[in-house]
C-alpha cells in the first residue's frame, strides 16, 4: 500500500505528518527544479509554516525537464517523506506542503500561466548553478546559450528557468498583476543580485522596457541555504518503506543539520519565515561567503580527491585522517578571507561542518558532489585563492583541490577507469584534455585557459604555477599520497 492521503492514518504514531487540513491550502508559490533538495530544505519550512496557519502559501512544484518526480509524487497525492539520518537513528516526517506538480517541457505554457496567477506570489528556484544559463565568472547571461536562443525565439514556450521567469512576468505585466518575488536557492554568488542581472538582460533583449519594470518592480532577495541531501537510492525506499509501513516512490534523505537566510526583501508578501526557524537578515552576503567557501569548497576537495583516492562516500573519505585534515585545512584558509558580523563563531562553524560531513549515516556520494565543477569552482574555491594572493598567502591547499578538479574531468581514474563526468562543459574539457594529454604541464595551461570558469584569474602565474605543480604530484604519486603530502607538510 503507498503513501498517499487516504493512507495517512495507517502511519505509526511517531511518524510526523501535514498537522493541517490539507484541502484547505492554496498555492502562493510556484518552485523551479523541484528535486531532493527543495523537498528536504524549503518545503519543510514551508510545511511549518502551514501548520501555523498560513494557508495560502503551498507549493507547486515544477521540473524543468525529467517527469521522474512529477510521476513518482502525483499517485500518491504529492506526499512524500523527509528521513533525517543522525547517528543515533532516524526519523520520519510526511511533508504535505507540496500541492501539485508540472513537468515543464510537456507543456510550458501552462507553467507560465501558473506562474502569472495572482495568488502566485514567490517564484523559488533550485535549478542548480548551470540552470541560469549564465557565465559563472562573470555572472552575466549568455547569449549564446542553447536554451536562450531558443527561448526568445519561442517566447510563450521557453525551456529555461530564466526564459520562464521573463514570460510569467511579462503576462503579469500586460495583464496588471503585481510581480512575484524571485526567490533564487542555489549557490551562486550574491545569488539574488546575479538572479537579477540575468533576468533582466534576458527580459531586455525582448524588451528595454520590459528589462526596466522588472528592475524597478520585482524583489531578488539573496539567500544562503545549507542542509546536505544525498541522491535517494532504491535502498533508501526500502528502508523508509519498511519504516512508514506504506510505499513511498520518493522520499528524500537528510542530515539533522538545516539553515537558511532571507533577505528580508519582498515584493508582493511572504509567509511567517522567521517563526519556522529562517534567519532574515538585511545582508547575505557573509552568510553566503561564509557557506560556500567552508562547507562547499572542502566539500568540492574532498569529493575530487576523495574520489580519486576511491572512496565512494564523503563519509569514507573522512575516515582516512588525511582527507579529514585536508577538509579542515581548506576551511581555515578560506576563513581569513571571510568578514563576517559581530558574535559570528567560525570555529565552531568549521567544527560542525567537519562533524556533519563524517556522519556515517549520510552516504553523499563524491561522484555527486563532483557534478557540474565547471560551475560551482568560481563560487566555491577561485574567489578565495584570488583574495589569498591578493593577500600574498599561500595557495596550495585550494590548487591541489583545483587540480583534483582537472584530474578528475580527464574522465579516467587513478587505475585508467572511465569516469562518468557530468558537466555543462564536458565536452570542450574533454577535448582539451585528450589534446594536452595526462602531462600536467600541459593540462593544466590548458584548462586554467577556460574563460567561462576562471576568467582573467587563469592567467596569474602564481595560480598557473602552483595548480601544475599540484597536478603533478596527482600524477606521480596519487591523489591519496598528494593529499598526505599536502597535510603533512
Amino acid at each position: 500500500m503507498r503513501l498517499e492521503s487516504a493512507t495517512l492514518d495507517r502511519l505509526a504514531p511517531r511518524i510526523r505528518r501535514p498537522a493541517y487540513d490539507r484541502s484547505r491550502i492554496t498555492p502562493g508559490i510556484v518552485h523551479l527544479g523541484l528535486g531532493a533538495f527543495h523537498r528536504a530544505h524549503q518545503a519543510v519550512v514551508i510545511d511549518d509554516c502551514l501548520a501555523a496557519g498560513a494557508t495560502s502559501w503551498g507549493i507547486v512544484g515544477a521540473s524543468l525537464r525529467s517527469p521522474e518526480t512529477r510521476d513518482a509524487l502525483a499517485p500518491q497525492d504529492h506526499l512524500y517523506t523527509v528521513a533525517v539520518r543522525a547517528t543515533e537513528g532516524t526519523g520520519h516526517r510526511v511533508i504535505g506542503a507540496l500541492l501539485d506538480s508540472v513537468v515543464a517541457r510537456e507543456k510550458p505554457a501552462a507553467l507560465v500561466e501558473r506562474m502569472a496567477d495572482p495568488g502566485i506570489r514567490i517564484v523559488s528556484l533550485t535549478v542548480t548553478e548551470k540552470g541560469y544559463c549564465h557565465t559563472p565568472q562573470t555572472g552575466d547571461l549568455d547569449e549564446r546559450h542553447a536554451d536562450v536562443i531558443h527561448d526568445l525565439n519561442n517566447i510563450d514556450a521557453p525551456r529555461s528557468a530564466p526564459g520562464f521567469i521573463v514570460a510569467a512576468l511579462a503576462r503579469r505585466r500586460a495583464l496588471g498583476i503585481q510581480p512575484f518575488t524571485v526567490l533564487c536557492c542555489d549557490n551562486l554568488a550574491a545569488n539574488g543580485h546575479t538572479v537579477q542581472r540575468i533576468v533582466t538582460q534576458f527580459a531586455a533583449l525582448r524588451s528595454k522596457d520590459l528589462g526596466k519594470w522588472i528592475t524597478d518592480n520585482v524583489a531578488f532577495p539573496c539567500t544562503m541555504v545549507d542542509r546536505i541531501v544525498p541522491e535517494t537510492t532504491d535502498a533508501d525506499r526500502g528502508t523508509v518503506a519498511a519504516a512508514l509501513g506504506l510505499r513511498d516512490a520518493w522520499p528524500v534523505m537528510t542530515e539533522p543539520f538545516t539553515q537558511w537566510v532571507v533577505e528580508d526583501r519582498f515584493c508582493a508578501g511572504r509567509p511567517d519565515l522567521a517563526a519556522a526557524g529562517v534567519e532574515l537578515v538585511t545582508d547575505v552576503k557573509p552568510f553566503e561567503l561564509m557557506k560556500l567557501r567552508l562547507l562547499n569548497a572542502s566539500h568540492s576537495a574532498l569529493a575530487y580527491l576523495g574520489y580519486l583516492a576511491g572512496y565512494e562516500t564523503i563519509a569514507d573519505t573522512m575516515q582516512d585522517p588525511h582527507f579529514a585534515r585536508l577538509g579542515a585545512r581548506v576551511m581555515e584558509e578560506a576563513a581569513v578571507t571571510l568578514t563576517m558580523p559581530a558574535g559570528t563563531d567560525l570555529a565552531a562553524y568549521r567544527a560542525s561542518l567537519l562533524e556533519r560531513f563524517s556522519n556515517p549515516a549520510l552516504h553523499h556520494r563524491t561522484w555527486q558532489i563532483a557534478m557540474d565543477g565547471s560551475q560551482k569552482l568560481p563560487q566555491r574555491l577561485l574567489g578565495a585563492i584570488q583574495d589569498r594572493l591578493a593577500m600574498n598567502l599561500p595557495i596550495a591547499t585550494h590548487a591541489l583541490a583545483v587540480a583534483g578538479w582537472m584530474r578528475y574531468v580527464t574522465a579516467r581514474d587513478e587505475q585508467d577507469r572511465a569516469i562518468d563526468v557530468r558537466d555543462p562543459l564536458a565536452a570542450e574539457i574533454a577535448g582539451l584534455a585528450r589534446e594536452a594529454g595526462p602531462a600536467a604541464e600541459r593540462l593544466a595551461p590548458a584548462l586554467l585557459g577556460v574563460t567561462k570558469v576562471f576568467g582573467p584569474l587563469g592567467a596569474e602565474p602564481r595560480l598557473r604555477e602552483a595548480v601544475t605543480a599540484a597536478l603533478g604530484r596527482l600524477y606521480k604519486q596519487g591523489a591519496r599520497r598528494a593529499v598526505e603530502t599536502l597535510v603533512s607538510a
